[in-house]
């Protein structure tokens, strides 16, 4: 009777030492290898070193994890990089700077301007268009220096606005009335002449003359008579 329950005590035993422990529950990594992974503590893990993950990752809280970019402050990574969470961030873009190129008016030289990316001369500025009466000599109808330049300008107002005018010619009072309605009409048609070699369409300009019917200044005397002695600019 003793020697059967000493008997069925060892089958016991030997029952309970043949069964392994429950997953993820282990002894050693024989109890792990069905899963791929390594008995540590007595539970299975993925890993306990960075020799058991694939190549690529490392071992972390026995975890295979993917290997980091970087370490510390930027240990591994590229000029103007940082290491973040172990990625490699830009911390600021480097732009190489082209002579002559720009992002804004600022990067480029005076008197220069930023156009598409590049500095390129500034245009000249605009030049207000004025049509104020141009004036002659006593008894004449030639142009004196100063008028033609100001009729260079007049004729770059009309060409790029398109404009119409009559061109109205005026003498002083001295004189006959005859010969100052010649007059003024000669002054009318030298302007036109002027202009229309400069590029003014001929048919953009029209003239007339009215002598010294209708003076600008009343009075007689040289500022009254300078001041009529003139061409003005009508628009049509």
């Amino acid at each position: 009777m003793h020697k059967l329950r000493w008997l069925l005590g060892i089958s016991a035993v030997t029952a309970l030492t043949a069964c392994p422990p429950q997953y993820p529950k282990c002894e050693s990594d024989q109890h792990c290898k069905e899963k791929g992974e390594v008995c540590v503590q007595g539970q299975c893990v993925e890993c306990a070193t960075g020799d058991q993950c694939k190549p690529g990752f490392v071992c972390e809280a026995n975890k295979c994890v993917p290997k980091p970019e970087c370490s510390g402050e930027a240990e591994g990574c590229g000029p103007n990089e940082k290491c973040s969470q172990g990625k490699c961030v830009v911390t600021k873009t480097v732009v190489t700077k082209v002579e002559g190129s720009c992002a804004t008016t600022e990067d480029c030289p005076s008197g220069q301007e930023c156009k598409a990316g590049k500095c390129a001369a500034l245009p000249p500025p605009a030049v207000a268009c004025t049509f104020d009466a141009v004036h002659f000599d006593f008894n004449e109808y030639g142009l004196a220096s100063d008028v033609q330049s100001t009729l260079g300008k007049i004729a770059d107002c009309i060409k790029k606005q398109n404009l119409r005018f009559t061109l109205e010619g005026h003498a002083d009072e001295r004189g006959t009335e005859e010969y100052n309605m010649v007059l003024s009409q000669k002054r009318a048609a030298s302007v036109r002449k002027y202009l229309v070699d400069l590029g003014v369409t001929a048919g953009s300009l029209d003239t007339v003359g009215y002598g010294e019917n209708k003076p600008a200044m009343a009075g007689s005397g040289e500022s009254a008579w300078a001041a009529n002695r003139r061409v003005e600019f009508k628009k049509r």
